[in-house]
């Protein structure tokens, strides 16, 4: 039962891991946030950004403030299963006799960078699978438990595309949040230049262990959840759905499909962490909406009509929450201009000339 040594414990506990973490990272503060709650309601994280934001660094001071085996994977295109997993080899006894013995891979650790995990194949990308669901890694036929807590941490760069592999639905639907990593403003850029020229080492000290982060992760789960509150996060979550009953103007418009059961679940187990890292003991309608875009925004899929009017998956979330609070949602100003104009450039080719914008 939750009582107030753990609230008390849980608060130090939290202050404690931010300012640790605020030793080695500066700004992103929604992503560090994110990614904590994460840790604690015990989901995986996909990391989305340009390359040169902290998305590593972040990671690397998670596993430094937690206490915790850190593995960092770098996914190739020439990544076999086996090297994430792990295989049997051939090895000598003391009798000079041949056995299997099974050689552990990186997975077999409490923290995982997945960096770049979309560019290895989708043969590679479903090693993860198993062990992000069940926690569990099998290798020819036997399988082997993974060490609690366990969190897979992937980053993946939304602009070069190039020799990548879109992650599958099934794939993307096992990250609990989908975090968007943007650049630093003026005065974190600022920061990070000053402090990189001082010294580029790590001074991030430990906050939390394994006990203590699975201490903190019972307690959140008996945070209760009034049952209005309960059935606003469950009619978010249909209304994702353009066939559902409680679905909003913008979801049958602009939404091909919607979210998965895991969705409702990710948004139930986050927000009662969030509500403790805000001095609450209940959770609030406002959790449910801070935490939507990353939950819901990999998870639902805009259909054509989206792609063409530039409405993404955020726009489609936010405008669901005004609707379902009844709010009428801003008209978006969609731009018509097209990208090629069809003078021809080169009459033998017929080459279209990009317009100057």
């Amino acid at each position: 039962m939750i009582n107030e040594e753990n609230i008390k414990h849980f608060e130090s506990q939290i202050k404690n891991i931010f300012k640790q973490i605020s030793r080695d990272v500066i700004g992103q503060e929604e992503v560090v946030e994110g990614v904590v709650v994460a840790m604690i309601t015990g989901g995986n994280v996909l990391l989305e950004g340009v390359p040169g934001v902290g998305k590593t660094r972040l990671v690397r001071t998670l596993g430094r403030v937690f206490n915790l085996p850190f593995s960092r994977i770098q996914f190739t295109p020439d990544l076999m299963p086996a090297d994430v997993t792990g295989t049997n080899i051939i090895v000598k006894d003391d009798k000079g006799n041949s056995k299997f013995e099974f050689q552990k891979g990186p997975i077999f650790s409490n923290i995982i960078l997945a960096d770049e995990i979309n560019r290895a194949t989708p043969k590679t990308q479903s090693a993860l699978l198993e062990a992000m669901q069940e926690h569990t890694v099998t290798v020819m036929g036997v399988s082997r438990k993974l060490d609690e807590p366990f969190f897979v941490l992937a980053t993946q760069n939304p602009i070069e595309q190039d020799g990548t592999y879109p992650l599958p639905e099934a794939q993307m639907d096992r990250f609990m949040f989908k975090l968007i990593v943007t650049y630093p403003n003026l005065d974190e850029l600022k920061n990070i230049v000053n402090i990189t020229q001082v010294t580029m080492a790590e001074t991030a000290d430990v906050a939390c262990n394994a006990e203590e982060l699975l201490r903190m992760r019972q307690t959140a789960k008996e945070i209760p959840v009034a049952d209005d509150v309960l059935n606003y996060a469950m009619k978010l979550t249909l209304a994702t759905h353009p066939e559902s009953e409680v679905a909003t103007k913008t979801s049958r418009r602009y939404v091909r499909y919607g979210a998965s059961p895991r969705a409702a679940q990710a948004l139930i187990s986050a927000a009662k962490v969030r509500a403790l890292m805000h001095g609450r003991f209940n959770v609030a309608y406002s959790d449910i909406n801070a935490l939507a875009k990353p939950v819901l925004r990999h998870r639902i899929k805009p259909n054509f009509e989206a792609i063409t009017e530039h409405i993404s998956s955020d726009h489609i979330i936010e405008d669901i929450i005004k609707e379902l609070s009844g709010e009428t949602p801003k008209e978006r100003i969609v731009d018509q201009t097209p990208d090629y104009t069809e003078e021809d450039t080169n009459k033998k080719g017929g080459l279209f000339k990009r317009k100057s914008k």
